[in-house]
């Protein structure tokens, strides 16, 4: 098991080719990775099992299973991913802007890649992938550190895209994977100036705070998403139905799932029982406000201030009776990770006001909030939403991982 030093050291070393390499080979690494998933998906799939027999053990949740789990569909998704990613420009020497000075000089703004790129992130498998195939289309070096309930599919993963990039003319160690998921490793990488560029976390609010915490290197804040949807007082409520259990029960462990219903309370009495009817169908539990257990009886469960801080990752959404749209956005804007909003309303002014007022790197009007996805937004893929407000914010493409550069010409000037 290798020391997250020498990794540090050998990606360090990677990253001068992989910086440099021309585009056709970095997207034919890219594509190698798509066709040895399929060659490999018995193997994959192997390994994916050992963790979720692992997970079953361990009494992890049905929702945080279904993240850990690479199904045949997806897997498909997987390599559908990276040619979506080959497709998609080149992030590298794009220029931004020019000018030409008074003293004839002329300024070129462009992108170039960051270097190494650390990426740590929990349960789900194929962020290793996605995160892979993404540093390499942006010309940089990744360090992958995923969490022990997926090592055994993340190592699997690992070598299998090693091989595949070097056979495309990249370093092996373009793409690395940490095998040691000890907490005391992990802070190790987050301290590892000199050799990483930047840290990126995926994951729940405790990796992400944590890293934060721990961290001397630079870091992008990505993942936590305690998303809401908002139920105005004139709302088409069957629009509203489908929208509320799409961002809930599609796939609750997932950072833009929606884990708290807000309802105007002029159409709560009207809206509220459609809603859990449908919400019953996948066995969602309601925690909700007095207003809420009034309307819905002894099946809700008295909701706690705490309540509408979590991310529950799982079947579970909190509700609460609202007097306004203004009220909607202060409890949003209390509550939320700045990551994906949505309203439901028939009133122009009021989409208008949440679209301006609210805190977010995504909002929603009439759309449930599961389409903050890197790939769905035109990126090809994604290796995180950031949710902060520096650097990049939102889903993180490609363009994402690379940084300005500015290249100057002259003809003998001095000053």
């Amino acid at each position: 098991m290798m020391d997250i030093l020498e990794i540090g050291k050998r990606a360090k070393e990677a990253a001068k080719s992989v910086n440099i390499a021309a585009l056709d080979i970095r997207n034919a690494a890219i594509l190698n990775i798509a066709s040895a998933i399929d060659e490999n998906r018995e193997y994959i799939t192997e390994q994916n099992n050992i963790d979720i027999e692992n997970a079953e053990k361990s009494g992890m949740s049905a929702a945080m299973i279904d993240r850990l789990r690479l199904t045949g569909s997806r897997l498909d998704g997987m390599i559908k991913s990276m040619s979506k990613i080959v497709m998609y420009p080149n992030p590298i020497g794009k220029v931004e802007s020019g000018s030409t000075l008074e003293n004839g000089l002329k300024i070129i703004k462009t992108r170039v890649p960051l270097g190494v790129i650390g990426i740590i992130f929990e349960s789900r498998p194929n962020v290793s992938v996605d995160a892979a195939a993404l540093c390499i289309k942006s010309g940089n070096a990744v360090i992958l550190r995923g969490g022990k309930e997926a090592i055994h599919s993340n190592i699997a993963l690992a070598s299998i895209m090693r091989e595949a990039i070097n056979k495309a003319g990249l370093p092996l160690d373009t793409v690395q994977m940490l095998e040691n998921t000890s907490r005391e490793e992990a802070e190790r990488m987050m301290q590892l100036n000199g050799y990483i560029d930047v840290l990126i976390p995926r994951g729940g609010a405790g990796l992400i705070n944590n890293v934060v915490k721990n961290a001397t290197v630079p870091v992008i804040e990505t993942g936590a998403g305690n998303c809401h949807v908002y139920v105005d007082y004139n709302a088409d409520v069957d629009m509203a139905v489908n929208i509320i259990n799409n961002a809930k029960t599609s796939r609750p462990s997932v950072c833009n799932a929606a884990e708290t219903l807000l309802v105007h309370k002029d159409i709560a009495a009207a809206a509220l029982p459609k809603i859990k009817a449908k919400l019953d169908e996948s066995n969602v539990e309601l925690r909700g406000c007095p207003e809420t257990v009034k309307l819905l009886g002894g099946a809700v469960v008295p909701a706690s201030d705490e309540d509408y801080y979590t991310e529950y990752n799982d079947y579970i959404l909190a509700v609460k009776a609202v007097a306004s749209v203004d009220e909607a956005i202060e409890h949003i804007n209390k509550y939320n990770t700045k990551h994906s909003e949505a309203i439901v309303t028939k009133d122009y002014a009021n989409a208008q006001k949440f679209l301006n007022s609210i805190d977010a790197a995504a909002v929603y009007v009439n759309a449930s909030t599961r389409f903050t996805d890197g790939e769905l937004f035109g990126l090809g893929a994604e290796i995180g939403i950031a949710t902060q407000k520096s650097l990049v914010r939102g889903p993180m493409g490609a363009d994402a991982l690379t940084c300005t550069k500015y290249l100057i010409y002259g003809n003998g000037q001095i000053r």
